[in-house]
C-alpha cells in the first residue's frame, strides 16, 4: 500500500525526506569527512554550534552514538553516571554505558523522567570513599521519550547546572527531541546552550531528516569526540549528502513542530472520552502515551489499528504510544481520530 495511505505514528523517526529536502541532498558539495574535508558537514557543524552558542559540533550517524560519545568523554571506567530511570541512555542504548565506557549508573526516580537538584545532590558519591564509584556525569533527557514527551522547566535545569559546577561534575543533555521542548516553551537554543557541557540533538525525528545527530560542546571536547567517533565506527566519508538534509531541516522544519504538538493535544482530548483508555500521560509535545483498560488486549488494539492502516507502538504493559510528525497530514489525522473513536 502506498506510504501516503498508511498512518504511521509509531515514532517521529519514520518520516521520509520531502522533495525539497531530497533536492538539497542531491545538490550537496561533499568530501571526506573523516579528514574533515566535507564542506557541507563542516558548515552544518558550524551552524548547529552557533545556534546554541557553543564552540563546536560533530555530525554522527545517530543520537545513540552522540550520547555514547558524550558519556565516554566525561567518564573513565569505574565512574558513575546519574540519570533518571526512564532515560534513553539507560533503557534504549543497548547497555552502551557499560560496554563503551565501563561506567556504573545511578538511577533517579523523577517525575516522568525529570528530577531535581536535590535528588542529584543526594546521589553524588563520596569521592574519598573507595567503596563507591566516582560520580562524574549527570545526564538529562529533554523531552523525555518514556515520559510521554515531558519537558523540563528551565529553572530546574539551572539549579542542576549550579550544583554540577559546584561539585565538579559534567552535565550532558540528550536532546533527541530538544527542539520540541523549545517550541513548547517558546525558547531559543541560546537559552539552553550555556547550561550544558555537551548536548546531543537529533535531526531525524521531528525535523524530518533521514539520518543524523550532532554532538555540541567545546572545541577540545569535539576534538576528542572525533577520535571516539572513529573508534566506534562512526567515521563517514562523503557524508555531505546526509548533512544537507540536516541543513534543510534546521532552516525549514523548526517552526512547524507546534503543528505536531497540536495534533497530540487533540488526540489526548479524544482519548480521555474513550472507555477503553484508563490513563494518559499529560501531553506537552508530540508524543501521546496512554494506558488501555485491562479488558482490552494490547495485541487486539494494535491489530485493530493495523486493519485500519494505522501503525502505533506498544511501550509497556497496556501502554500505547503515538507520535506525530510532518508525515501525518491533517486529513490523515482526522481519519485517525475517527478510527480511535470507533474502537469498541
Amino acid at each position: 500500500m502506498p506510504h501516503t495511505e498508511m498512518i504511521d505514528v509509531r515514532s517521529d523517526t519514520v518520516t521520509r525526506p520531502t522533495e525539497a529536502m531530497r533536492a538539497a541532498m542531491m545538490a550537496a558539495v561533499v568530501g571526506d569527512d573523516v579528514f574533515a574535508e566535507d564542506a557541507t558537514v563542516n558548515a552544518l557543524q558550524e551552524k548547529a554550534a552557533a545556534l546554541f552558542g557553543m564552540e563546536a559540533a560533530l555530525f554522527c550517524p545517530s543520537g545513540t552514538m552522540t550520547n555514547q560519545i558524550a558519556i565516554k568523554l566525561h567518564t573513565q571506567p569505574g565512574d558513575e553516571v546519574i540519570c533518571d530511570q526512564l532515560s534513553h541512555i539507560y533503557l534504549y542504548e543497548g547497555g552502551g554505558i557499560a560496554m563503551n565506557s565501563g561506567a556504573s549508573v545511578r538511577l533517579l526516580a523523577g517525575d516522568r523522567g525529570r528530577f531535581t537538584a536535590d535528588q542529584v545532590a543526594d546521589n553524588i558519591n563520596n569521592a574519598n570513599d573507595a567503596h563507591f564509584p566516582q560520580t562524574r556525569l549527570v545526564a538529562i533527557e529533554n523531552t523525555v521519550n518514556k515520559g510521554g514527551g515531558a519537558t523540563w522547566d528551565i529553572e530546574d535545569i539551572k539549579r542542576i547546572r549550579v550544583l554540577t559546577q559546584q561539585r565538579g561534575l559534567a552535565l550532558h543533555l540528550d536532546g533527541a527531541r530538544l527542539f520540541n521542548a523549545l517550541a513548547a516553551h517558546q525558547q531559543t537554543p541560546q537559552v539552553v546552550g550555556p547550561l550544558f557541557d555537551t548536548i546531543s540533538i537529533c535531526l531525524s525525528k521531528g525535523l524530518g531528516a533521514p539520518v543524523g545527530s550532532l554532538l555540541l560542546g567545546t572545541r577540545d571536547h569535539m576534538r576528542r569526540a572525533h577520535r571516539i567517533r572513529k573508534v566506534l565506527g562512526g567515521g563517514m566519508r562523503q557524508a555531505g549528502f546526509m548533512a544537507a538534509a540536516g541543513h534543510y531541516a534546521l532552516d525549514n522544519h523548526l517552526t512547524r513542530l507546534t503543528e505536531d504538538h497540536d495534533k497530540a493535544t487533540a488526540l489526548e482530548r479524544v482519548l480521555r472520552s474513550m472507555s477503553y483508555v484508563v490513563d494518559i500521560l499529560p501531553v506537552e509535545t508530540n508524543i501521546v502515551i496512554f494506558k488501555l483498560s485491562d479488558h482490552v488486549s494490547t495485541e487486539d488494539f494494535l491489530s485493530y489499528l493495523s486493519e485500519q492502516q494505522v501503525r502505533a507502538a506498544s511501550v509497556g504493559k497496556q501502554l500505547i504510544r503515538m507520535v506525530f510528525h510532518l508525515d501525518v497530514s491533517d486529513s490523515q489525522f482526522d481519519r485517525l481520530l475517527g478510527i480511535v473513536r470507533a474502537f469498541r
